[in-house]
């Protein structure tokens, strides 16, 4: 099982959410960390949605989960991609490639953004803190 989680949006540090508390409680900050993407603002909350284009670029942090099973299943009910949810769901979790800060490439879990984009504003610099 995959043990490492790219976040960027209101899961990062620093935000005062119980899901961000819950995940600084439960997980190791590895680092900043950036992955190919598009980033949208779907209301008070950013959606990443997968892109081919090298220029297209999502920025968040990388963390270590300590009980990756049980805190994914959390966060899968909260990203509303739990069991149970009448797809489509909003999110998907999938497995990604990540790029430190560093330079180093690592594979994390990350939610994206499964529902149409077209009237969302995009978050051009791909950084949510900077919508």
């Amino acid at each position: 099982m995959q043990d490492r989680l790219f976040v960027y949006g209101t899961l990062m540090r620093g935000f005062d959410h119980p899901m961000a508390k819950l995940l600084s409680r439960s997980a190791e900050f590895i680092g900043e960390a950036r992955c190919r993407g598009r980033l949208y603002l779907v209301k008070h909350y950013p959606g990443l949605v997968l892109s081919d284009d090298a220029e297209d670029v999502v920025f968040g942090e990388l963390v270590r989960l300590r009980a990756p099973d049980e805190l994914l299943a959390t966060l899968d009910e909260y990203e509303g991609c739990g069991p149970g949810v009448v797809p489509p769901a909003q999110y998907v979790r999938q497995v990604l490639a990540m790029t430190l800060d560093d330079g180093t490439v690592s594979e994390a879990w990350t939610y994206i953004y499964n529902w149409p984009v077209a009237k969302l504003k995009r978050i051009v610099s791909g950084r949510f803190l900077e919508r």
